[in-house]
């Protein structure tokens, strides 16, 4: 039987669970399951529990070792971390800073300038997993990165570095790195042009450096095998997902997916009038975007969310019970509220100030003399995690309902959009089957907006 008729598995190796699907040929989802991520042991046990239970529940599933129809993501380990060496903050970093995000990464430093010692310290102390190394518009300056170049191949900084400056100062970037053995991987210079940002190489270029050397130094498996199984970093992957399900809806699509630890929110919108001919900005936005707030969490980071509301002068709801129900989660952060119970509607208020937020930050300038970010003709808003998934009877809808009628934020919500959750989490999974099973992935991101099969899929 060939390939195309066989069952496709997708898995996401998250930080606390797995989550997996089942899904036919034509991208009808079989079956769903999830359970806790096994990084005290193995990460491929926890999948191979998954697997076990639907081979149960009488499912055709492939064996792992099929790396055709096995496909993984992974944000285990700590996810994707980077860092970016840039030439000036507001260019060259800036441009860096944004196409990691939309690579799936965590950004964990930012150097800008000539690297000095203590830079070279303060960078290694924040223990990347990949160096960004930008600079310069083609044919520009190449003297910092140059520079900088020769401090990160003589440091003590282990991870290896994507270039994605200057590509006239190539050559001798390339030689640097190579006199000291350094790891790295070449790609075009995301900002060749001022205005002009150019994400596509770099992001495919980080996703390569993390199967090839991230992956597998986690020591989150033995064996090659979980390495040849994930294909991007799970953020990386949720974001091509939106690109798919934007590109089978025909319409501009933004995702709230609010976890334990982070609030992310991404956009995929299509410009217009001046917007899509005039480069207004020096680092021109980016269309197809994400964005990462560190301090918006449901458990870890459930501290920041109340403080980031207070900062954005938020109406807070059951103040005194919201912040005893805060210090509980942040120190179990296992935690889920009882059904039926007072705790259900305050987790759905802490999930309400981390929408709110996490939308005012994506949607509000990144710099001084931008424009907001275009989303008022957003079509759909799509939430995504266990607060939404698991809300009551219309919590879900309330809580998107907010993010869209938030009008005192420095942003111009989306005008007409439908609220709805991806109750069957699988924008990760149509990520995942993109390059591989485009038909079939086009017709996964359908389902997430109720589109049939068969249309999605043409």
């Amino acid at each position: 039987m060939a390939t195309a008729q066989l069952t496709l598995l997708c898995v996401d190796v998250g930080s606390t669970f797995t989550k997996a699907a089942l899904l036919a040929p034509d991208g009808a989802l079989l079956a769903r399951a999830a359970s806790p991520t096994t990084v005290d042991t193995d990460v491929l046990d926890g999948v191979r529990a998954l697997v076990a239970q639907f081979t149960g529940d009488g499912h055709d599933v492939p064996d792992l070792e099929d790396t055709d129809r096995v496909l993984l993501c992974s944000s285990a380990g700590g996810g994707l971390r980077l860092a970016v060496v840039g030439y000036e903050r507001q260019v060259t970093a800036e441009a860096g800073h944004r196409v990691g995000l939309s690579a799936g990464a965590k950004v964990v430093h930012v150097a800008t300038g000539a690297l000095r010692t203590a830079d070279v310290a303060a960078l290694r102390a924040d223990r990347p997993d990949i160096v960004l190394l930008v600079g310069g518009t083609d044919g520009g300056n190449a003297e910092v990165l140059l520079h900088n170049a020769r401090r990160l191949a003589r440091s003590r900084v282990g991870a290896p570095v994507v270039v994605a400056g200057n590509v006239h100062a190539r050559e001798e970037v390339v030689g640097e790195l190579e006199a000291t053995g350094r790891s790295y991987v070449l790609a075009d210079n995301v900002l060749p042009r001022i205005g002009v940002v150019e994400p596509a190489s770099a992001r495919a270029a980080i996703r390569e450096v993390f199967l090839q050397h991230v992956i597998g130094g986690k020591g989150l498996s033995k064996g090659p095998l979980f390495g040849s199984l994930v294909r991007a970093a799970t953020p990386d992957a949720v974001l091509t997902g939106v690109e798919r399900l934007a590109a089978a809806s025909g319409e501009d699509v933004m995702v709230i997916d609010i976890g334990g630890a982070t609030t992310d929110v991404y956009a995929v919108i299509t410009p217009e009038g001046e917007d899509a001919t005039l480069r207004k900005e020096v680092v021109a936005r980016l269309w197809h975007a994400r964005t990462v707030e560190g301090d918006l969490g449901m458990r870890w980071s459930a501290p920041g969310v109340l403080e980031a509301a207070v900062a954005e002068a938020l109406p807070v709801h059951h103040e005194a019970a919201l912040g005893d129900w805060v210090r509980r989660v942040h120190e179990q952060p296992a935690t889920l509220p009882a059904a039926g119970t007072d705790e259900q509607g305050l987790d759905l208020e802490l999930g309400r100030l981390a929408a709110i937020t996490a939308a005012r930050r994506h949607a509000r300038p990144g710099n001084p003399g931008e424009a907001p970010r275009p989303l008022q003709n957003v079509r759909h808003l799509l939430g995504s995690g266990g607060v939404l998934r698991h809300a009551p009877g219309g919590g879900a809808e309330a809580l998107l309902r907010a993010v869209l009628t938030d009008h005192g934020g420095g942003w111009r919500p989306p005008e007409d959009a439908h609220p709805a959750v991806d109750s069957t989490y699988l924008l990760f999974a149509a990520g995942l089957l993109a390059s591989e099973h485009p038909e079939v992935a086009r017709a996964v991101a359908g389902q997430v907006l109720d589109l049939p099969v068969g249309a999605a899929g043409g």
